[in-house]
């Protein structure tokens, strides 16, 4: 199973490359998948791509939603 993360735009490299935060965690990406990413902007991020662009109300939340599922499996 895959599982694509929203990630948070931190630094734009140049055209088709950004750095996003992934809880934490900073990784380089292509964005030569999609037309116009800003610092700031939400992504999903799938295999090091940037597959579109999220509302950040909704990445805030699924966000906290990963999370909240992470707390419950460490209490387990």
């Amino acid at each position: 199973m895959c599982l694509a993360i929203p990630a948070q735009v931190i630094e734009m490299k140049d055209n088709e490359h950004a750095v996003v935060d992934m809880g934490g965690v900073r990784k380089q990406i292509s964005t030569a998948l999609l037309d116009e990413i800003a610092v700031g902007d939400y992504v999903i991020v799938h295999v090091g791509y940037a597959l579109n662009r999220l509302d950040p109300d909704e990445a805030e939340e699924t966000l906290r939603l990963f999370a909240e599922l992470a707390a419950t499996t460490e209490a387990l």
